[in-house]
């Protein structure tokens, strides 16, 4: 059955399967607006983290399995994940499945499944709340897996969607140590460190929508981290948003926070009983995010190594390795746009301490979207015959756009009136020429260019550089108002009947007003998207499109040799035929009626050693 089909039964799956979200309806920016202006004031004024201070801390630890325990562990990491209910399942089960079987260069891998589950923020879509987790996130991820014999550890890292109810929800949901389906939560904070065996180490950072690491959570990561850090450990550090890339085109202090752990928390600490520092000689070897709902990796470049452009890195296992995997049910994001060198620090950043020199990482060649694909997704968003066209995939949207031209072309016919000298602004729409109307738009063209002169200088142009939303909204307004003028021009151009009255007139010109103003203005609205080469509204070219395909997550190996495996997994199509079958707890639970599509590897497996000294 399909997902409309699911919802018929929902007291027997004690949830409501839920639609893919549609970011760009009027509706839900208008409910999400809302929402992150609460969420600023909670950020500000009520910051759950340092309440936190007051809960149980500790390290968390494995249930590990048997035989031979000790040596080695699987992890699954899986981020921006509740959303639609055919994604978020389809990812779900597949994570739960107890062996995953894929091939590289016709090599056969047997992945098995994680005796961890990371979730590595914005665990519910668009807002928070206790019923959205319900319905977005417990319901299907309590169906993939109702129960384990070996009882997996769930973790759970924030990210900015689970702020928006200041952290409430996401609290009583994780860190009250209750099962969800057959994985364990047992963390106590929405942040966590985790021993892993052969010397390696997890740690979940809550950056609380990307402000400073409060003195409460530095306390516990000095206390369970890294006091107990030892030469040759590594670390590998969650954080709920890929902050290295915004150093690129947007902010060149986003990476100081974490940075600053770094520096201060893994590789030193205070030497016990003095002020002095020392070094661990730990040293984090992965950084592990969401927040973009793609697939992205930058590996360190050596000390010493020249790269040609376009040259990919070759494989080493020294290499620290960045990674972006937001693939677990959220929206499609796009790759074209990201950058190919970082370098960490950047050098403008204003840090009191920075690494000398930097390092600088490399974009690796392959993401998920690759380049070319990602362009190609992204134009969608302007194809009136694709089913991802802005106003197909976001409901609502043709009658704000058809509304808003109405009320433009009274506007519109009121200056044209008045520029006519009639009484009557209709008389003018109805009466006059097209003569006219051309001294009216050369008129307003005129303006306009005035205004976009002024613009090019003073106050106004540095606003307008620093500001790639501003610039997007000037380019918005500029192709609504043509469209409006291009309405105007259909009106005057009718050879209206000179006996008719007024009203009728009007009441037609509003009819074809709202008609073309529905198409062209969201036409117009999706190509002044597309023309945004950064910022937020950039964002909005895949989220308006709310993409359900192309999901994925990371299964990770902790090898008997002390390497850290990575397997990128992908799913090209996701599930939308499920049935019903018995839940071991009562009731119903929705599984895929017929066989999961087989993930598959984006890239070969990545290999990472746990010493930065490793050959």
């Amino acid at each position: 059955m399909k997902l409309r089909d699911l919802r018929d039964h929902v007291d027997e799956l004690g949830f409501t399967p839920q639609d893919q979200v549609r970011w760009l309806s009027p509706r839900e920016l208008a409910r999400t607006a809302v929402k992150v202006l609460l969420a600023g004031v909670f950020a500000s004024y009520s910051d759950k983290r340092e309440i936190q201070a007051a809960f149980d801390s500790g390290l968390l630890r494995v249930p590990l399995r048997e035989p031979d325990t000790a040596t080695e562990l699987w992890i699954d990491y899986v981020a921006d994940l509740g959303d639609g209910f055919d994604a978020t399942s389809t990812v779900a089960h597949t994570i739960a499945a107890e062996k995953i079987t894929v091939t590289d260069a016709d090599v056969e891998h047997q992945l098995i499944r994680g005796g961890v589950l990371v979730l590595g923020g914005d665990e519910v879509y668009p807002t928070a709340s206790a019923l959205t987790y319900e319905d977005r996130f417990k319901g299907p991820y309590r169906a993939a897996l109702p129960e384990s014999g070996d009882d997996p550890l769930l973790v759970a890292l924030p990210g900015n969607h689970d702020w928006y109810d200041g952290l409430t929800s996401f609290l009583r949901l994780f860190t009250h140590r209750r099962p969800i389906g057959g994985w364990q939560t047992r963390q106590t904070r929405s942040y966590f460190a985790i021993q892993f065996p052969q010397r390696w180490w997890l740690v979940g950072l809550d950056s609380q929508l990307g402000n400073y690491i409060d003195e409460p959570q530095l306390q516990y990561f000095q206390r369970n981290l890294s006091t107990h850090l030892e030469e040759g450990d590594g670390v590998i550090v969650c954080s709920a948003e890929p902050t290295w890339v915004g150093t690129a085109d947007k902010d060149v202090d986003s990476f100081n926070s974490l940075h600053w752990f770094d520096r201060n928390v893994i590789r030193t600490r205070t030497k016990s009983g003095t002020d002095e520092r020392e070094e661990t000689g730990a040293s984090i070897r992965v950084w592990l995010t969401g927040d973009r709902h793609h697939y992205a990796r930058y590996a360190e470049r050596l000390p010493g190594e020249q790269v040609e452009p376009e040259t990919p890195l070759p494989p080493d296992k020294r290499r620290r390795q960045m990674v972006t995997c937001g693939l677990g049910g959220a929206y499609l994001s796009s790759t074209h746009w990201l950058p190919r060198d970082l370098p960490l620090p950047h050098a403008g950043a204003r840090m009191r301490d920075k690494d000398d020199p930097s390092l600088t990482f490399t974009r690796a060649q392959t993401t998920y979207p690759d380049a070319s694909t990602s362009r190609n997704l992204a134009r969608r968003l302007a194809y009136p015959w694709s089913a991802y066209w802005l106003g197909w995939r976001n409901p609502g949207f043709l009658k704000v756009a058809a509304g808003v031209h109405a009320a433009l072309f009274i506007m519109l016919s009121v200056l044209f009136g008045f520029a006519e000298g009639t009484r009557q602004p209709i008389n003018a729409v109805q009466f006059a020429g097209l003569d006219a109307l051309g001294r009216f738009i050369g008129l307003g063209l005129a303006g306009i260019a005035v205004l976009l002169l002024l613009g090019q200088t003073g106050r106004w142009a540095r606003a307008r550089k620093a500001s790639a939303t501003r610039s997007s909204t000037i380019t918005t307004g500029l192709m609504q108002v043509v469209v409006a003028l291009t309405i105007l021009f259909v009106a005057v151009a009718i050879p209206w009947p000179t006996g008719w009255p007024g009203w009728i007139v009007l009441a037609l010109c509003l009819m074809i007003a709202s008609g073309l103003g529905a198409g062209l203005g969201t036409e117009a609205f999706a190509l002044s998207i597309l023309s945004a080469r950064s910022g937020e509204v950039a964002g909005w070219q895949m989220s308006g499109q709310a993409v359900e395909d192309h999901k994925g997550f990371l299964r990770l190996h902790i090898t008997p040799d002390g390497d850290l495996t990575i397997y990128p997994l992908v799913i090209d199509e996701v599930c939308h035929e499920w049935e019903l079958v018995n839940d071991p707890a009562g009731g119903k639970r929705p599984v895929p009626a017929s066989p999961l599509p087989s993930p598959r590897l984006v890239e070969s497996p990545l290999v990472v050693a746990r010493e930065v000294s490793a050959p």
